[in-house]
């Protein structure tokens, strides 16, 4: 007799099989236990002929088989959320990038603004020192 038992998606399934466990008391074709829940009906695994070594040995391996699919599809769904992390931090990592690229643009405007500032006011400070001798002179010559 077969049993089923649900089991999380995470944790590793074992299957246990005896050649000399045969009862009589065999369920009919239509209502065929799920040996692997999560794997959808036509890949799961069909009871074997317990009077066929053949049959018990082809049903071990269609469960075997039936296993290692559990595992790859686990660590495929492992992979697909560790690629939508990686994905998510390069995209952090571009818009931190672009980011600093505005920075630097932005930097070097103020740079050049502080630059032309400086200029204008050093000419300034000129124009006015020449408007005080001026206005010296007429103050002078008054």
């Amino acid at each position: 007799m077969i049993s089923t038992a649900r089991v999380p998606a995470d944790k590793p399934v074992r299957i246990a099989f005896s050649l000399n466990d045969a009862s009589d008391d065999t369920p009919p074709e239509d209502s065929i236990p799920l040996v692997f829940p999560e794997l959808e009906q036509q890949l799961q695994p069909l009871p074997p002929c317990h009077d066929s070594a053949e049959s018990m040995q082809v049903f071990k391996q269609h469960c075997q088989i039936a296993e290692e699919y559990h595992e790859v599809k686990r660590e495929i769904a492992l992979l697909e959320e560790r690629k939508k992390e990686l994905i998510a931090k390069l995209d952090q990592a571009e818009k931190e990038k672009v980011d600093a690229a505005q920075l630097v643009r932005e930097f070097e405007a103020l740079t050049e603004e502080n630059r032309t500032l400086k200029l204008a006011q050093s000419q300034c400070v000129e124009q006015l020192e020449k408007l005080r001798i001026q206005y010296q002179k007429r103050q002078g010559s008054s």
